[in-house]
């Protein structure tokens, strides 16, 4: 209706300048089939154009181009109609249309833009709303700063700009001007009495916001960021939900990032099965597999509640009817046997493990039995039922282990190896450090001793680990699964590793002195710094810039299964590191085993 006054008042105005308004054509019956048909023509160019149909967004380019679209398409109308609706004009009707039309395009953006300047007029914050600084006047704070100032009752109030770029130094964002650099965030803190200082810098490197973090950390501000891209992009948080720097945001480094839709017709429409999938890796790797659309999607964990937490997190219920989700024991052959055959998957990704070094320190059987054993028995069922492809998931500790863990893992390496060399199958490992955030990971317990007041007990003050988000690493599995070469490692590049000291410090820097860190010295098996490659494994990347392939030896199973779970857990540690770092065995059990006579078969595909 405003658009079709808009037009009312254009044309009307261009009559009255070129006098074609005289008493014979302002009688009702011509003013009323003049505005029906008015009224017709500007509903039907608005809809062609989109202006009704909320394509666009308000006061957007894309918007003054839709106006113009439809006012020219009413215009060509009118010029092509006005004969039939006004007799013995004096001006040619498409003229009188122009000249209207020119005026009806100002009205109709005029007041388009009145309505959006309405909508973005300030708004009182909360009374207890919290003083801000936002650092950046880029897209990213132009957005938050607007989110803020228009919401109503917003916790948060922006009450000055800071950025280091000398052109935006007299840059004016909804009221809110820029006072300065880093350098003045001490001033500026002090004269807005601001408490927090929000990071607003999209696409930032880590460097950057750890540089910020500790210059506001200085300044007795407490440092906040805005949410990433892909937080905003997945919906999982809005523009003004600041939050704390997370570790992720400080690793010194940016995030990897890999081509996903290059490679998504590999899985899209295969038949893929996970082990331990409702583990930190597995149920991201799922929730990813999930998006590419596979013909079927088998979820294998021994763990129920995990299983129903990933059947609520992919399908949005947790009924556990699916006859794709399936609790079971990789230790258990028979059944591995069983499943494989029934499900017939071209895709195996092996996500499940014994994972937590000290209990395999002092439970070595359980690290063979799972670890070791339980991998032969996927393996042995993957071969049997012909699937394609293979994808152990293994760890930074099996590249020159000292841990049971690290033998554990790396004999599972092997073995695959073996498997691989025996058929035509592509089976391979991936070996990646700790994932961020994983159920167990050392930033859960830094985060939970923080929570609690302290102290923050760490092993030893120089202990460093590579760290990657469980985004990452599932983006690098599944590309590694479509590059890797049968019987290889691949080796993600995770950057330098993490002083876990400087770790615990920054999560406690919201806190008046940091956090007391007590050192309980390093536990057996523990290294200092895990290695990515073994001594002798070259760092070669034919395929990827972030992924490394190197050989791995073959285990044969017979040496693995030979090895008596029920021994010395000195001797059995002991046959274990035997077995991770010798050459191929060739089918020779280590020293420290049972009887041959005595040893499990070897599970074989039927």
């Amino acid at each position: 209706m405003f658009d079709v006054a808009a037009w009312g008042c254009g044309l009307l105005a261009a009559a009255n300048l070129t006098g074609d308004l005289s008493e014979s054509q302002v009688r009702l019956p011509v003013l009323w089939h003049a505005a029906v048909t008015v009224c017709g023509l500007v509903a039907g160019c608005g809809l062609v154009a989109g202006l009704y149909r909320g394509r666009y967004q308000r006061a957007s380019f894309d918007e003054v181009r839709g106006v113009v679209t439809a006012c020219a398409g009413v215009a060509l109308g009118l010029g092509l109609l006005g004969p039939m609706l006004v007799a013995a004009q004096r001006r040619p009707p498409l003229e009188v249309a122009v000249s209207g039309g020119l005026l009806a395009v100002l009205l109709m953006l005029g007041g388009r833009h009145a309505a959006y300047t309405a909508r973005l007029r300030s708004r009182p914050a909360a009374p207890s709303a919290t003083k801000i600084i936002v650092f950046g006047a880029g897209d990213a704070g132009e957005m938050l700063i607007r989110r803020l100032v228009t919401e109503p009752g917003a916790v948060y109030r922006p009450v000055a700009l800071l950025d280091d770029d000398p052109d935006k130094q007299a840059l004016q964002i909804h009221g809110v001007r820029v006072a300065g650099g880093r350098a003045r965030m001490a001033d500026v803190a002090r004269q807005t009495g601001a408490r927090i200082v929000v990071i607003a810098l999209a696409g930032s490197r880590s460097a950057v916001i750890r540089e910020l973090t500790r210059k506001a950390t200085e300044c007795g501000l407490t440092p906040m960021v805005v949410p990433s891209v892909q937080e905003l992009i997945r919906g999982t948080a809005l523009i003004d939900t600041v939050r704390d720097p997370r570790i992720s945001d400080l690793l010194g480094r940016g995030p990897l990032q890999t081509d996903l839709a290059a490679i998504a017709s590999q899985f899209t429409g295969r038949r893929i099965l996970v082990t331990g999938a409702g583990g930190s890796i597995g149920s991201e790797l799922c929730r990813h597999l999930h998006r590419l659309g596979p013909a079927a999607l088998i979820l294998l964990d021994r763990d129920e509640s995990a299983l129903h937490a990933l059947e609520l997190s992919l399908h949005g219920h947790g009924l556990l009817v699916s006859e794709q989700t399936v609790v079971a024991d990789i230790r258990d052959t028979a059944r591995m046997q069983r499943l494989f055959r029934r499900f017939s998957p071209d895709i195996v990704f092996h996500a499940a493990a014994l994972k937590h070094l000290p209990l395999l320190e002092r439970h070595p059987a359980e690290a063979l039995l799972t670890n070791v054993r339980g991998t032969l028995s996927v393996l042995a069922a993957a071969r049997g039922c012909g699937a394609a492809s293979f994808v152990n998931i293994s760890t930074d500790k099996a590249a020159s282990p000292a841990s049971v863990l690290g033998y554990s893992k790396r004999m599972a390496e092997r073995l695959t190896a073996y498997l691989a060399a025996e058929g035509e199958a592509r089976y391979l490992s991936v070996r990646f450090g700790n994932v961020l955030g994983s159920k167990g990971s050392v930033l859960s317990a830094l985060s939970a001793q923080i929570a609690a007041g302290g102290p923050v007990t760490i092993t030893h003050p120089d202990v460093s680990r590579f760290f990657m988000t469980a985004d990452e690493a599932v983006q690098l599995v599944l590309q590694a699964a479509v590059i890797g070469r049968a019987g290889e490692a691949l080796v993600f590049d995770m950057g330098e590793p993490v002083s876990i000291v400087d770790m615990a410090r920054r999560l406690g820097a919201g806190g008046a002195d940091g956090p007391e860190i007590v050192f309980t010295g390093l536990r057996p098996g523990e290294k200092l710094t895990e290695d990515l490659l073994a001594p002798g494994e070259l760092d070669t990347r034919p395929c990827h810039p972030l992924i490394s392939q190197v050989p791995v030896p073959p285990l044969a199973p017979a040496a693995a299964m030979a090895i008596d779970p029920g021994q010395d857990e000195d001797q059995l540690r002991r046959a274990l590191a035997s077995c991770a770092g010798a050459a191929t065995l060739g089918g020779h059990a280590p020293r420290v085993i049972r009887p041959a006579r005595e040893a499990a078969p070897v599970p074989a595909g039927d």
